[in-house]
């Protein structure tokens, strides 16, 4: 039997361990089923304390199946100040003739977009993520990474500015993965394979999404 993807704390005597789904309220913010947060001050909070500068109208989306760490953090495009000119002092937020002579200013900064984050992503302890950036399926993000650019599927990035380590398969095996997608099939069917989903091949994983009638 699947956990309950709907259950805030799946895991009751961890309370540390939230699923976000249940627990997100901002139009802006979409979760994928079964990804959770990780957190020993507890997780309840992710959305007002891991979800940074979400002034704007830009989106962040997290697919399934990811594992994110305590102090993950994703800044958003409102993080932004402009810097075209002298100063890069934000004078508009504060409202009077500043927010007139400025306001302007503001409203014309172009806009780094949404933030995408893929499905069974695992998120190291302490990481950032940059406003904008896209995130592939299956990569795995280290522990105090900055992640300031776009990370393949199924590749490892570190340090400050987070660089590629190394790719975890070869194309034609990151290919069949993201044939089988299998972090879309059904719930059942990950709980039947899931063994195989941990420790099997990309092959062996397209072998079942192909006999399933599934995958992309």
């Amino acid at each position: 039997m699947s956990p309950d993807p709907t259950a805030v704390h799946p895991i009751p005597a961890f309370q540390r361990v939230v699923f976000l789904r249940p627990l997100i309220t901002a139009p802006t913010i979409e979760v994928g089923e079964y990804t959770y947060y990780d957190d020993p001050d507890g997780g309840d909070r992710f959305e007002q304390r891991n979800v940074l500068y979400g002034y704007g109208s830009e989106r962040l989306v997290i697919g399934r199946y990811c594992a994110i760490a305590a102090g993950t953090r994703f800044l958003m495009a409102g993080a932004a100040h402009p810097s075209m000119g002298v100063s890069t002092y934000p004078f508009t937020i504060f409202g009077g003739r500043w927010a007139e002579q400025t306001l302007d200013i503001v409203t014309s900064m172009p806009s780094r977009g949404d933030t995408i984050v893929g499905n069974d992503v695992w998120f190291g302890y302490g990481s950032t993520v940059m406003p904008g950036v896209r995130i592939g399926d299956g990569a795995i993000i280290a522990a105090g990474a900055m992640v300031t650019a776009d990370v393949p599927p199924y590749t490892i990035v570190g340090g400050n500015p987070a660089r590629p380590i190394r790719q975890r398969f070869a194309d034609e095996d990151v290919a069949r993965l993201q044939r089988a997608a299998w972090w879309d099939w059904p719930a059942d069917l990950v709980t039947e394979h899931a063994r195989k989903i941990m420790a099997g091949t990309p092959a062996e994983i397209e072998a079942i999404a192909t006999a399933a009638g599934l995958g992309h």
